[in-house]
C-alpha cells in the first residue's frame, strides 16, 4: 500500500509517516519546503505550492489514500492576515487536490482528513457526538466548517471521504503539553478561567493509529479522535503537575485577562469540548491512553 500524506513533516504527520513505514505501507508526502524534501525506500517528498496551484504529479504514483493534514497553525495570533492564512492554508490545498484528480488518472480511493472539534459550540454541559449540526460561533468554527465543506468535495469523485476531528493532542514535543510544562515547571501553573471547561484530549500515539485504522479499514464519514475521559482544564493543569512533582498554588488566570490579552484568540483557551469517541470505538478501534494520568506517564517519564 502506498499513500499520500500532506502535511507530514509536523507533529502528527511524523508520527503517521513513522506508524506507516513501521507497518511497510509506504509514504508520498508533499511539502512546500523544496529543503524537506527526501528520497528514502518507503518515504519520498514531493514539491507543491498551494497558493500558486503547483504540484509535483509524480506524487500520485501508485498511491491508492490520501492523509490530508496540511493547515497552518491556529496558535498563531489572529491578526486579519493570520487568519486569511489558517483558512486558506486548509481550503487552497484541498482544492489543488481535488483539481489534479479530477483532471489527471489515478488509483485514490480514499481520503482521510485531519479536522477540529472546535466546531462544536462551547459547553460545560453537552456531550458532542458526530451528528450533532451546531456550529462554535467562533473563528475556529467558522474554518471547520469551511475546511470540511472542502474535503467533502472529493466524494464527487467518487472517492470515501473520512474526516477526524481531533482534539486536544498531547505529544512529548510540541503542541499544548510543550508550551503548559514551562509554567508548572517553575510551580507557576495555573487553570485558566475558572477552569472548569472540558479538554477532550488525545495521546499522539492513538491519533496516529486512529489515521492508520481508518486507512486499514476504509472507513468513511465523520468520526471525533479524542480519548475516551475528557478531563477539565483544572483537572488538566494539576494533572501536568502531579507527573512532573510540582504544585499548582497560583489562582486561576482570569477570563478577563486572558480577554485582555489575547482578544478573540482567548476562545481556545476559554471555550468547552465534551465529546464523545463511542463512534470510532464502534469500529473496532482500541484505545492505548485512556487516561490522562497514564498518557502523561508515557510523555513526561
Amino acid at each position: 500500500m502506498r499513500v499520500l500524506i500532506t502535511g507530514a513533516t509536523g507533529l502528527i504527520g511524523s508520527e503517521i509517516s513513522r506508524r506507516c513505514q513501521e507497518k511497510d505501507i509506504d509514504v508520498h508526502y508533499l511539502t512546500t519546503s523544496k529543503s524537506k524534501i527526501e528520497k528514502k525506500e518507503q518515504y519520498k517528498g514531493f514539491y507543491w505550492n498551494p497558493s500558486k496551484g503547483e504540484i509535483d504529479l509524480n506524487a500520485l504514483e501508485g498511491v491508492s489514500a490520501i492523509i490530508n493534514l496540511v493547515g497552518a497553525s491556529i496558535a498563531k495570533p489572529w491578526t486579519e492576515k493570520n487568519k486569511k492564512i489558517i483558512l486558506n492554508s486548509r481550503i487552497e490545498s484541498a482544492m489543488l487536490l481535488f483539481d489534479t484528480l479530477s483532471k489527471n488518472k489515478h488509483s485514490i480511493d480514499q481520503f482521510i482528513s485531519a479536522s477540529a472539534i472546535g466546531i462544536y459550540p462551547s459547553s460545560k454541559e453537552k456531550l458532542y457526538a458526530e451528528d450533532d449540526t451546531g456550529v462554535d460561533d467562533s473563528f475556529v468554527g467558522k474554518v471547520v466548517v469551511k475546511w470540511e465543506s472542502a474535503v467533502n468535495n472529493f466524494q464527487d469523485l467518487g472517492i470515501d471521504v473520512a474526516k477526524l476531528r481531533i482534539g486536544l493532542v498531547l505529544a512529548e514535543n510540541g503542541g499544548m503539553l510543550e508550551k503548559l510544562k514551562q509554567p508548572v515547571g517553575f510551580n507557576a501553573g495555573a487553570p485558566l478561567g475558572d477552569g472548569k471547561q472540558w479538554q477532550s484530549w488525545i495521546h499522539i500515539e492513538d491519533l496516529a493509529n486512529i489515521f492508520i485504522h481508518a486507512l486499514e479499514n476504509e472507513l468513511a464519514g465523520t468520526y471525533n479522535a479524542v480519548a475516551p475521559n475528557p478531563v477539565t482544564n483544572k483537572e488538566l493543569v494539576k494533572c501536568v503537575a502531579k507527573t512532573m512533582g510540582k504544585s499548582v498554588w497560583l489562582p486561576n488566570v482570569p477570563a478577563v485577562v486572558l480577554k485582555t490579552l489575547l482578544g478573540e484568540m482567548s476562545t481556545i483557551l476559554l471555550s468547552s469540548q465534551l465529546v464523545s469517541n463511542n463512534k470510532i470505538e464502534s469500529t473496532g478501534f482500541s484505545f492505548k491512553f485512556t487516561h490522562l494520568s497514564n498518557a502523561l506517564q508515557d510523555l513526561l517519564k
